[in-house]
Parts: structure tokens; sequence; C-alpha cells
């Protein structure tokens, strides 16, 4: 039996997202990545108005949008990978240094959350637009 395809949506960018099951384990994914994040921060015994204080500075990315949608992707993605804070980790391991560990935890914790609650890694097209499906969008796609 042949499995019928849908025709992409013309709200979402040509190049792609995830949809159905993987979406979802992406995103169950990404909490467990925020929790264990989260966990990490709290033995390493920093204070947690650390953590209240820098969990959205990832966000300040974002401001990448006043000068356009390509840049302003460009800017949130930067910050919205694993790839920094990891690094992060690994100055906080090589020097001993636990406010690295730390900071690094709150930022790999901000990126969880955010993909939890469905804000992927953006598209030059627009901020909605993202590798997990349009954000703010309530049709079969979401």
């Amino acid at each position: 039996m042949a499995v019928e395809e849908k025709a992409p949506s013309s709200t979402l960018p040509s190049r792609g997202y995830v949809e159905g099951a993987p979406r979802v384990f992406l995103r169950l994914e990404s909490g467990a990545v925020a929790i264990v994040a989260i966990l990490a921060y709290r033995q390493l015994g920093q204070p947690w108005w650390l953590f209240a204080a820098l969990i959205l500075v990832p966000d300040l990315s974002m401001l990448g949008y006043l000068a356009g949608p390509r840049l302003g992707a460009c800017c949130y993605n930067a910050m919205h990978v694993y790839l920094c804070p990891l690094i992060l980790v690994g100055f906080g391991i090589v020097t001993g240094s636990a406010l690295f560990d730390s900071v690094a935890c709150i930022w790999i914790a901000h990126i969880g959350i955010d993909r939890l609650l469905g804000y992927g890694l953006k598209y030059p097209e627009g901020f909605a637009f993202t590798h997990l499906g349009r954000i703010g969008f309530r049709g079969e796609e979401s």
C-alpha cells in the first residue's frame, strides 16, 4: 500500500521542518536536557539568583532581528545551539571553574526549555519559522 505524501504547506519555508512523532520526541528530549541541566546546576552549588539573572540572556540574540530576519536568524541560532555551552563546560573542566560550568548549565537549560516550548532554530524567512514548525501556527503542522 502506497503512503500518500502531503504537499508542503505554503506557510512554512521550503527548507523543511520536523513534524509528527519526531517533533514530539525532539521536544520531549529537549525537556529532559533542560531538567538534567537544572539538576547539574543545583549540584554545582551556585546561587539561584545567578540562574534567574542569566536564564534569559541568550534571548538577547533576538536583537539581531532589528537588522532583518536573515541576521536575526543567524544571531538567534548562534546562541541557541548546544555547541557554545558545551565548549564552556570544557573550559570549566579544564580550569576547574564551577562558574563556567554553572553558566553553561543555565545556557543549556535555556535552550532545552525553548525547544520544549517549540522555539526551534530559525530560518531566515522570519522568527516564526523554525525547524520544529511555525511558531503560533495551529493547523495540521503544529
